[in-house]
């Protein structure tokens, strides 16, 4: 097995789009309903930022966006989302793009990253990002409604990458 992540291309989208379809029908990891075509490109392309994919012998299984988590004032603080096809989790395509965005944060001078949502029963999300260095800063309690109807906290992650934390 080869992984491999890189710079989206316009060709990937069908392949991203796929993944994202599944992801938001699934309705486990964003508090978001499932989009037509237009709104999925313009939720995961139409930000500033990168968009990058992970392959797995040459074939699209994951992608993470990144960027500044807000504008102006609080553009020194970064962001990203990411989703991983079900057929490829548990083969380190998280943690491959994970490594990759952090990198990619470090390389255009964020000061940190700050995840802003990663529901709490996302286990091996938060296990993840954990091992990466992230640490929680704050949950909200019963913010994100899992498809079976129960209320499961909103952890807010944080990565410092310029020893900004004490």
């Amino acid at each position: 097995m080869t992984l491999a992540v890189r710079p989206y291309a316009d060709g990937d989208w069908p392949a991203v789009a796929e993944i994202i379809a599944e992801v938001l029908t699934a309705g486990e990891t964003y508090a978001m309903p499932a989009l037509d075509d237009a709104g999925a490109r313009d939720f995961w392309l139409g930000q500033p930022g990168a968009v990058a994919v992970a392959e797995v012998d040459g074939v699209v299984v994951g992608t993470a966006k990144m960027g500044p988590n807000r504008p102006a004032q609080g553009s020194h603080i970064g962001t990203a989302s990411f989703m991983v096809s079900t057929a490829a989790r548990g083969a380190g395509v998280g943690r491959a793009l994970g490594q990759h965005v952090v990198a990619w944060h470090r390389e255009h001078g964020f000061a940190g990253i700050q995840f802003n949502a990663v529901v709490a029963t996302n286990e091996a999300a938060v296990a993840l990002w954990r091992s990466l260095g992230f640490e929680v800063v704050g949950t909200v309690p019963r913010a994100f409604r899992r498809p079976d109807g129960s209320l499961v906290g909103l952890h807010v992650m944080f990565l410092d990458l310029a020893g900004m934390r004490s």
